[in-house]
């Protein structure tokens, strides 16, 4: 009998942690699904900014494909899906030649292909360098990815090329202490972020001071050019000095362009008295400097860092060369789309209510207002007095019920 409470003590849980919980459910939905109701599909919207997307194995074994949220319900229920969460500038593939015989039930009127997708192996379900599925069969307790906001690709901390997984920014509780990561492949592309002020990066701990010295010597040994700068003991990075690297700051004083992270930032706002589309932040016309294609280490960017990106008409014409135009739009961020997932929730929610009460007479109408006033009113009352690290019981549900009636009883 003791052993029978003691299983039930075990299931409780705090009113705190129930809340927490299902907020925490709420907030991954709105980070996969993006507040999409699967009802429509996406192909007539064209390539979306980002969107949902899964990948049907069963339909394209191949992992060339990716289909919709309302796809993946409707016409390949039943089938093995992979979620892959979101991807960019995206349209559905569902019904196309990839899929042989097979038309979508939503949308039949869509073209061969669609030549501006882009796909990698996670569309087979593979995942990081070392290719592993997710989840990992072979693993008793699965590893948090990582995704690179470069090529969306998902990796293994251990798979970063650092020193150590303890390099990863976080805070005391493990939580974290960046908004985006770039991985050593695609650093190698944005090696010219280095040249930008240290405040872009998230702070990364060395793990020891014998693992520092040796890359330094590493990096001072090598040829250094643009995105290829020397790191400094503090963690910032100084960049070599060009033919072309006198300029002047407001005062009109000579600096040495990518000197170091300060004058970057002087620069910065020298350009802010004019107009900033056309001023250089960086001070290099990136469409001429070279650019060091030697492998870098990942990267991981502190928050709001794509709002210091350079937007003069070179340093965009370099973005777009690069592929890497999305780094200026805003519509890109995973902040961005949790936020527009959020809004389209309580929206939703908002429809569903007013759709429910129009369809009531008056007297009905104030009876169900009244009543979820008197529900919030008795929650709200309870919970004043409830120690919040309590577990909650089912005698606890009840009472909140019980108050409820015996208030309607006096009323009426």
């Amino acid at each position: 009998m003791a052993d029978a409470f003691e299983e039930d003590a075990e299931n409780t849980v705090s009113i705190g942690e129930y809340l927490q919980d299902l907020e925490e459910q709420e907030l991954e939905a709105d980070l996969v699904l993006g507040g999409d109701e699967g009802k429509e599909c996406t192909y007539s919207k064209g390539y979306v900014k980002r969107q949902a997307i899964f990948s049907c194995l069963t339909c394209t074994p191949d992992g060339n494909a990716g289909v919709c949220t309302a796809c993946s319900l409707s016409c390949h229920d039943g089938h093995e899906i992979l979620e892959l969460w979101t991807k960019r500038n995206f349209r559905c593939d569902c019904g196309n030649s990839k899929f042989g015989e097979f038309f979508c039930k939503l949308d039949a009127s869509k073209d061969v292909e669609n030549p501006k997708n882009s796909y990698n192996h996670n569309f087979k379900g593979s995942y990081c360098t070392c290719g592993r599925p997710y989840p990992d069969p072979d693993v008793e307790e699965q590893l948090e990815n990582l995704q690179c906001c470069i090529c969306e690709d998902w990796f293994h901390e251990e798979h970063l090329g650092l020193e150590s997984t303890d390099m990863v920014p976080r805070d005391d509780k493990g939580e974290p202490q960046f908004e985006d990561l770039i991985c050593q492949g695609c650093a190698t592309v944005c090696s010219f972020l280095k040249l930008y002020p240290d405040s872009i990066f998230a702070p990364v701990q060395h793990q020891t001071a014998t693992n520092s010295s040796k890359d330094k010597e590493v990096v001072e040994d090598a040829p250094l050019t643009v995105g290829s700068s020397k790191e400094l003991n503090n963690g910032s990075f100084e960049t070599p000095a060009t033919d072309n690297s006198l300029k002047e700051d407001c005062n009109g004083k000579a600096v040495l362009l990518g000197e170091n992270a300060a004058t970057n930032t002087i620069l910065s706002k020298c350009n802010q008295i004019d107009d900033p589309s056309t001023k250089c932040v960086v001070g290099l016309n990136l469409l001429e400097a070279p650019i060091s294609l030697e492998k870098s280490k990942s990267m991981f960017l502190s928050k709001d860092w794509r709002d210091a990106l350079c937007r003069c008409p070179n340093c965009t014409e370099f973005y777009k060369q690069k592929g890497l135009a999305f780094l200026l739009e805003k519509e890109d961020t995973i902040a961005e789309y949790e936020k527009m997932a959020k809004q389209k929730r309580a929206q939703h929610e908002q429809e569903q209510s007013a759709e429910l009460l129009n369809n009531l007479g008056h007297v009905e109408k104030m009876e169900v207002l009244t009543g979820i006033a008197d529900l919030k009113d008795e929650i709200g009352t309870y919970l004043a007095s409830f120690d919040p690290s309590k577990p909650v019981t089912s005698a606890d549900v009840h009472k909140i019920f019980e108050n409820l009636a015996q208030k309607r009883r006096r009323m009426t």
